[in-house]
C-alpha cells in the first residue's frame, strides 16, 4: 500500500524537513518487505488566498482515486501506536493500494475535507503546528512498519 502524505505548504530545509526525510527513509527500509511504502509527500499552497476552502480543492487533487483518507484534525480520534499499526495491515490487507494522510494549513482542514475521510486522527488535545505534524506522522508510519516486522524501535 502506497502511503501519501498529501500537506498544505511547503517545508523548507532544516530540522522538520531532515526528520521528515530520515523517517521517511527508515520507512520505505523497513515496510517495502511488508507492502507498506513507499510514502512520497506531495505539498500544495493556496497562493490565491482562497482560505481552507481553496486548500481542500488542492489537497482533494493530490489525494490519488480509491485511496483511503485519512484527515489530522485536532478533533479527530487518538490512536495508540499498535492500533494505529493495525489499522494501516488492515487496509493494506483489505487490498486499498493507497492511503492519503491529508495535513492543513494554518487553520487546519475544510470541514469538507473532513467529512471524506475515512479516518480523522489527532495526536493529541493540544494543538500542534501543521510543520511538526508531518514529523509526528513520519515518525508514526515508520514506527507502525517496526511493530508490524516485529522490529525492537516500538518498546511499549
Amino acid at each position: 500500500m502506497r502511503l501519501h502524505i498529501c500537506a498544505v505548504g511547503r517545508l523548507r530545509p532544516g530540522p522538520e524537513r531532515e526528520l521528515v526525510d530520515d523517517y521517511l527513509a527508515r520507512l520505505d527500509r523497513t515496510g517495502r518487505a511488508l507492502g507498506l511504502g513507499p510514502a512520497t509527500v506531495i505539498e500544495v499552497e493556496d497562493k490565491k488566498g482562497g482560505g481552507m476552502a481553496a486548500e481542500a480543492a488542492l489537497l482533494d487533487r493530490a489525494i490519488p482515486s480509491g485511496a483511503v483518507v485519512v484527515a489530522l484534525d485536532e478533533r479527530g480520534k487518538t490512536l495508540a501506536s499498535p492500533t494505529f499499526a493495525r489499522t494501516l495491515a488492515d487496509w493494506r490487507d483489505a487490498g486499498r493500494g493507497d492511503a492519503a494522510f491529508v495535513i492543513g494549513g494554518a487553520d487546519g482542514l475544510d470541514p469538507s475535507l473532513r467529512a471524506r475521510a475515512d479516518l480523522s486522527l489527532s495526536f493529541g488535545a493540544m494543538v500542534w503546528p501543521h510543520m511538526l505534524v508531518r514529523v509526528m506522522l513520519a515518525e508514526q508510519l515508520y514506527r507502525a512498519a517496526s511493530i508490524l516486522a516485529g522490529a525492537p524501535y516500538h518498546r511499549a
